[in-house]
């Protein structure tokens, strides 16, 4: 009986794997340099030679994310993202994302995307939620909330 427990229970122990753990520190470094510094030439490195926005509110590509960065550095200079959930699955990585300092007392959950290829980000997703105010229940959107 122990041995069935463990090889079912061993994957859900299992740590990630080198290149996932590298994986997360980079998106994380990424997201720090991009979103919260809104320093575009210091996050450039973390992106491959090509760069697809699934964000139908952002121009693809290299130069569309850089105007987004600009956009946000003009318009949102105290914007913060704080990454709350962090999900590694080989080359993908999912960030839940706490973000405030768009609109006064308005605070987002935001769910980024990032595919990798070789190391580099070369693709994104997301999708945005602004938070009520009253909600229908007290579970909270983060964890720890």
């Amino acid at each position: 009986m122990l041995l069935v427990l463990v090889c079912f229970c061993a994957p859900a122990l299992a740590e990630h794997s080198p290149l996932e753990q590298e994986n997360r520190r980079k998106v994380l470094a990424f997201y720090q340099l991009a979103l919260n510094d809104k320093d575009f030439a210091a996050a450039r490195p973390y992106l491959g030679d090509h760069y697809i926005q699934h964000n139908p509110g952002v121009k693809d590509g290299i130069e569309g994310f850089r105007e987004f960065i600009e956009f946000l550095r003009e318009h949102y200079p105290t914007s913060r993202s704080e990454v709350r959930q962090v999900f590694v699955d080989g080359d993908h990585v999912i960030v839940q994302v706490k973000n405030t300092g768009r609109e006064p007392g308005v605070v987002r959950s935001i769910i980024d995307i990032y595919r990798l290829e070789q190391g580099r980000i070369v693709e994104h997703w997301d999708a945005t939620q602004v938070l009520p105010d009253k909600t229908l229940n007290s579970n909270g959107v983060f964890p720890g909330d």
